[in-house]
Formats: structure tokens, sequence, C-alpha cells
């Protein structure tokens, strides 16, 4: 789960570890290692980019990301990639990239309606004709955050060898398509909990493909899961392969 809780330079060290690599980064991979030049919007620690350069990428990428903390960690494993700060409101390209992916259900943390029409303009912007945009949402029919509550802790390792426990909980009652939540954080060096108040959109097909054509693109391909999967009324995601239209 992505949040803003890691701008903050002393939880972004613990995103990797609460997410590690799966089945959803060899998707996105396998799009990124056959495209010449890749925008990463949200790329957080980096580590997309890094795998793609590893395993032989050798065109442009160039990371994007709001929080300096996240690209600390980018730098250390990231050589040879442009790490750039900021977001699609203050940074823009023209027809650059072959390729805008963005991961970790990113594209949940633009809330407004307004944000999202300036996010997705500026992506279009940055593609070329036959560039591609490759995202994912939570499918709202799925209700993934009746599971956000105290009863589900992860448990991960401080850089000093001791324990954190990390739960999600939700803190309002659900509006329409946005969710309120906490991330807290316990043990390791804290003397107290830290808590982090988040807000995702939850967009069904219909307002996504409507924002989507808005900006010109229109919806190439989409899957329900990591698999491939058909998109169902239960599925756990919405993943979505946008063309300029």
């Amino acid at each position: 789960m992505v949040d803003r809780a890691f701008a903050d330079a002393s939880l972004a060290r613990f995103y990797d570890p609460l997410n590690p690599w799966g089945a959803g980064d060899d998707f996105y991979l396998g799009f990124v290692s056959g495209a010449r030049s890749v925008l990463d919007i949200g790329c957080g620690t980096g580590r997309l980019l890094g795998r793609a350069r590893e395993t032989g990428h050798a065109g442009r990428l160039v990371g994007l990301d709001p929080a300096a903390a996240m690209l600390v960690q980018a730098r250390r494993d990231g050589p040879g990639i442009e790490w750039v700060l900021g977001d699609l409101r203050t940074r823009r390209w023209a027809g650059e990239f072959d390729l805008a992916v963005m991961t970790g259900h990113a594209f949940q943390e633009l809330v407004g309606d307004e944000e999202i029409r300036q996010a997705l303009r500026a992506v279009r912007a940055a593609l070329g004709p036959d560039g591609r945009f490759v995202f994912e949402t939570r499918n709202p029919g799925a209700r993934a955050w009746e599971r956000w509550n105290p009863s589900r802790v992860y448990e991960v390792t401080d850089t000093d060898g001791s324990t954190v426990r990390v739960w999600h909980e939700v803190v309002e009652p659900v509006r329409g398509d946005r969710v309120t939540f906490t991330e807290t954080y316990r043990g390791g060096r804290w003397d107290r909990p830290v808590v982090c108040r988040s807000t995702l959109r939850f967009l069904d097909t219909g307002a996504l493909d409507g924002f989507l054509a808005e900006a010109g693109f229109r919806v190439a391909e989409r899957y329900g899961d990591w698999g491939r999967g058909p998109l169902t009324p239960a599925a756990p995601e919405i993943i979505t392969v946008a063309v300029p239209a």
C-alpha cells in the first residue's frame, strides 16, 4: 500500500520490506523491459527501474517522486537512472517516453477530479504517439478497505534489528469512492506509535474511463489480476493499459 507516510525519512526505509517484490512487479517489469524510454511516476524507492537496469535495459529510465526520502533510497541502488524530485504538476515532458507506469496503487492518491485530469494530461503529453500508460487501481467491488484493521498486523525489522509492527485502520465512514485510513508504526526506535493519515480514491471503470478519454487516452488492455485474468466484479485490481486515442 502506497501512501504519503513514506515521505518521512524515518519511514521510507520500511517501504520495500512492507511491499516485497511480487507478481505485480514482474508484470510491470515486462513492459519496462520492452520499452526504450520509461517514466516511472511515483517511483518510490526505485526498485522497478533498478531491476530493469540490472537485467539489461540500456535505454532511458526516469523515476519521478514527490518524496525526497524515497529518492534517497532510490539513488543508493539505481545508478545510471534519472531520479527527479516532484510530481506531474511541477515536472513536464513532451513526447519523450515510450512508456509511463504508475505502480503500487499510486494512482489512487489522486483524490480530486481536477488532480486526476491534470495528471492524465501530463502523462499524455509525456508520451510519444505510440506510447503506453500502464497503471492499476484497486477494484472497489473487492472492498479491500474492509480488511484494513488492527487485527492484520505486519512485522518488519528495523536497521537496528528491532521489530516494528505496522497496521492500517479505516478511520472515517466510507464516503462515495473515498476511503480515509491511518497507518500506524509501533516499536523500533520510537517511544510512542507513529500514525500517518491518508485518503485514497476507488474509481470504478466507468469513472476511470471517462477521465482517460478526457485526457486523450483509450483503453487497449484491462485485467483483474497480475496473471492477466479478466476483470470481474470481485477481482482485486483494475489494471489498465492505455494508449493515445
